[in-house]
């Protein structure tokens, strides 16, 4: 299988080139975004040693599937998308937070509350709660966006008191946050899954606010399976998922959680394949549609002549 781990290409009126985490990113004439999402995997803010076949193709299909399904409750980024890995679009000026939004007690704020803490970004949390527990009501629990290294919790005070998102602008970003959480929510019920927690990103241009990057993957989002999920919170069980959290658990049962001196454990070719199926049943629940993969070998060549045909006609 072949697995873009990343790309070095040079396009007409390109003017600038970043390399994030999983996406790489090419700007055009400064006005507009092509962005690859490789296959390139992170946990913990690190990126593993291999990247996972056909992830890429996952997370940027189910983003437009998703954006497309939300542009009447806020203006996307979205311009094109001419190639499985790839999508272009306009350039916003980001809001330097994310918005995470949580209807269930699982991940980092299951984890903080294992601690004792019932407290998550200014939001109080109930007592008495268990793991992956519905919440009484979804709760926004924002981070900063670092440029580097790891994003921290942030509350909604804090945010507008160190002016990083001004306030008119905040209360938008929270309405949005919870009108597409609660489209994700719904669509996510229709394949028999449970939309735990999300995040959105935000950005603006010409003084409007656009929803930027992906959305509802499973880079960015949790999912349970509906069937089943009453019963196993009952009986103390885990619940059946379909998100990056098994990567994280994989990492964690093997000593490593990025912090200095750990080590990523070895990612056997079994242990990618794996990730990469995972990957793969994600898209055809949330979706509802048999996964295609491309017939093309040469993935690099594939993907730099469908971005250069569709920079052309712009």
């Amino acid at each position: 299988m072949t697995a873009i781990k990343e790309t070095h290409f040079n396009f007409p009126n390109q003017t600038a080139f970043y390399k994030g985490k999983v996406r790489d990113v090419y700007t055009i004439a400064n006005k507009y975004l092509a962005m690859v999402v490789t296959d390139r995997i992170s946990a913990f803010d690190v990126v593993l040693p291999k990247p996972i076949p056909y992830k890429g193709q996952v997370l940027n299909q189910i983003a437009a599937n998703f954006l497309k399904a939300t542009a009447d409750i806020v203006p996307n980024w979205v311009l094109s998308v001419p190639d499985p890995n790839v999508t272009i679009g306009r350039i916003c000026e980001p809001f330097k937070v994310e918005m995470v939004i949580r209807g269930y007690l699982a991940g980092h704020a299951a984890r903080e509350y294992a601690l004792g803490k019932r407290s998550v970004c200014g939001v109080t949390l109930p007592s008495g709660l268990k793991e992956n527990d519905k919440l009484p009501e979804p709760i926004i629990t924002p981070t900063t966006k670092a440029a580097v290294g790891h994003d921290e919790d942030i509350s909604r005070e804090d945010i507008l008191a160190k002016g990083i998102v001004a306030e008119a602008d905040y209360v938008k970003l929270e309405a949005y946050t919870r009108a597409l959480y609660k489209r994700g929510t719904e669509i996510a019920a229709k394949r028999g899954l449970i939309l735990v927690d999300t995040k959105y990103e935000f950005g603006k241009v010409d003084g409007e606010i656009y929803l930027i990057d992906e959305i509802h993957t499973p880079d960015s989002s949790r999912y349970f399976y509906k069937e089943g999920y009453e019963e196993r919170q009952q009986k103390g069980e885990a619940q059946k998922q379909l998100s990056k959290e098994f990567v994280r658990q994989w990492l964690i049962e093997n000593g490593f959680q990025g912090k200095d001196g750990q080590q990523v454990p070895e990612m056997t070719d079994e242990k990618v394949n794996s990730i990469s199926e995972r990957y793969i049943e994600l898209y055809q629940q949330i979706i509802g549609e048999k996964f295609v993969k491309p017939e093309s070998k040469d993935v690099l060549k594939r993907v730099e002549e469908n971005i250069t045909i569709a920079l052309s006609k712009f």
